[in-house]
């Protein structure tokens, strides 16, 4: 049985939550923050909330049914410090956090767990970004996904929605009083559930590059495929089609307002993509000889200025002092010793050091291939955790 679908007993204490929001405000703010998490080792070691000024402790919910708490647990724990209790949803985490108040700790619990600490989505507007109108990257941090929201006189665009978040989208137009006019997806993502379709049930024209739907995609008829150097008007602003094959088969970049290039998982501002999730090992170097030429040939040429946003940050990434995780192309050349590599040595590196597959990451890009069916809540536990769609950053990265 789920741990928060548990019947816990009822402490006599009553302890307040925090909302994931006002935890992450704390942590942005450097706050010290200290945080028990009771969840499985085995999910924690996969998954947690992380930072500089952040202390984990895991202790499994378990520990704390008995009447008697042992007191080799109870010293883990700082008597002297506040204390936020987490789980997966938010029940057992209210259990353990009332029973620590019972014995006089200083402490509270993040409602709804980890599933809530998956539900922030901010958007963050890209400040350097020069072209014709505005330019959003949304941020997930609980799994590192990047999107991107351009609009201009009255026409808005989405790159990479999620589906999770494909009312926000819709909302967030509506606010700004724009129309979600197109969505695009940058391939057939490993790591995350698609907004695509569910955008196109909405009226927007849905975007999804031909070599990706190649892959079997079962919905070619409800999108638009677009070919290599298809251009869209977004108000003045412009979307441009840029295939830069070497993650997937069908890894697309689209150049944004001629100023920011939405790479998807093809380069990071902290590293470059892994080759290995659509052909396995075997169709790994191949996929890196692929990478290799992407970047040379069609993304390092691009002006030294013209931004670099990805579709995902890890914690090794840095953000600009706008506080997006984007980056000039020049700058990236400069810092990123895999970009300055001939070809052999590249792909010996990009194969040396991958960690491990995202979780899911056969399911996931069936459904988003259109071949495996689930419910909202299914998608949304699929792609809890880690997204693991880059290669290693510290083998990467510059000295």
């Amino acid at each position: 049985m789920d741990a928060d679908e548990m019947d816990f007993p009822t402490p006599d204490s009553d302890v307040d939550s925090i909302e994931p929001e006002s935890l992450k405000a704390r942590i942005d703010d450097g706050e010290e923050v200290t945080l028990l998490d009771t969840r499985m080792s085995s999910d924690y070691e996969e998954w947690r909330i992380d930072g500089e000024n952040v202390t984990s402790i895991n202790v499994p919910y378990f520990k704390f049914l008995d009447e008697e708490i042992s007191e080799d647990v109870l010293d883990r724990i700082p008597a002297d410090e506040h204390v936020t209790v987490l789980c997966a949803k938010g029940g057992a985490s209210e259990y353990v956090a009332g029973a620590l108040a019972d014995r006089g700790y200083d402490v509270d619990h993040l409602e709804d767990g980890m599933n809530g600490w998956a539900s922030i989505y901010e958007a963050v507007e890209v400040t350097d970004y020069d072209g014709a109108g505005t330019l959003l990257q949304y941020q997930r941090p609980s799994s590192g996904c990047l999107g991107y929201l351009i609009y201009d006189d009255g026409e808005a665009a989405i790159i990479d929605p999620l589906r999770a978040f494909a009312d926000r989208y819709l909302d967030d137009a509506d606010e700004l009083g724009v129309e979600l006019a197109y969505a695009f997806d940058t391939h057939v993502h490993a790591d995350h559930i698609s907004g695509l379709r569910n955008l196109a049930a909405e009226g927007v024209e849905a975007m999804l590059p031909a070599a990706a739907a190649d892959r079997g995609v079962t919905y070619v008829d409800d999108v638009t495929l677009v070919e290599d150097g298809d251009t869209f008007a977004v108000g003045d602003a412009t979307v441009e089609t840029v295939f830069t094959p070497g993650h997937t088969t069908g890894m697309t970049s689209y150049l944004l307002g001629d100023s920011l290039l939405a790479t998807g998982d093809g380069l990071f501002i902290e590293s470059v993509a892994r080759p290995d999730l659509e052909e396995g090992d075997d169709g790994a170097p191949d996929a890196a000889r692929m990478l290799y030429e992407s970047l040379q040939e069609r993304v390092l040429t691009l002006p030294d200025d013209t931004l670099i946003g990805g579709a995902h940050f890890s914690d090794a990434a840095e953000p600009a002092a706008d506080g997006t995780y984007t980056a000039p192309v020049g700058d990236l050349v400069e810092e990123m010793d895999a970009l300055t590599m001939d070809e052999d040595a590249f792909v010996e590196l990009v194969l040396s050091d991958m960690p491990p597959r995202p979780a899911n990451y056969e399911e996931i890009i069936a459904t988003n291939l259109g071949q495996n069916a689930v419910d909202d809540d299914e998608a949304f536990t699929l792609e809890l955790g880690p997204n693991n769609c880059a290669a290693s950053q510290e083998s990467l990265a510059g000295d």
